[in-house]
C-alpha cells in the first residue's frame, strides 16, 4: 500500500453522482496490490443489484472520486464498541 492515498474502505456507503438510476452502494471488496505500480480497486453493490468496479487510489487520475463516486457513509471498522454479554445467571432466572 506505499504510495497509495485510499478512498473507500469496507463498508463505505456511496452514492454516483451522475448515475442516479444505480442508488446507493456499498463498498463489499477492497483490492490493494502488493507490487509497487499495482492497481488498487474496490468493488460495490449497488441498489440496482449490479456489482461495479472503481480505482480506489486519490492520486490515479480514474479514482472512482474523479468519475462521481461520493461518499454517503463511512464504517470504521476500528472504532467498532463491544455489545456487553447478558451475563449467564440473568438469562438461566429469565427462561424460568
Amino acid at each position: 500500500m506505499d504510495g497509495k492515498r485510499l478512498y473507500l474502505r469496507l463498508g463505505d456507503r456511496v452514492y454516483h453522482q451522475a448515475r442516479e438510476s444505480w442508488g446507493s452502494g456499498t463498498v463489499v471488496e477492497e483490492m490493494t496490490s502488493t507490487i509497487v505500480g499495482g492497481t488498487c480497486l474496490v468493488r460495490i453493490m449497488f441498489e440496482d443489484g449490479v456489482q461495479r468496479t472503481f480505482h480506489n487510489d486519490l492520486d490515479h487520475e480514474m479514482c472512482g472520486y474523479f468519475m462521481g463516486l461520493r461518499r454517503e457513509m463511512t464504517f470504521d471498522w476500528d472504532k467498532m464498541g463491544k455489545v456487553p454479554a447478558r451475563s449467564r445467571g440473568r438469562l438461566a432466572n429469565s427462561r424460568e
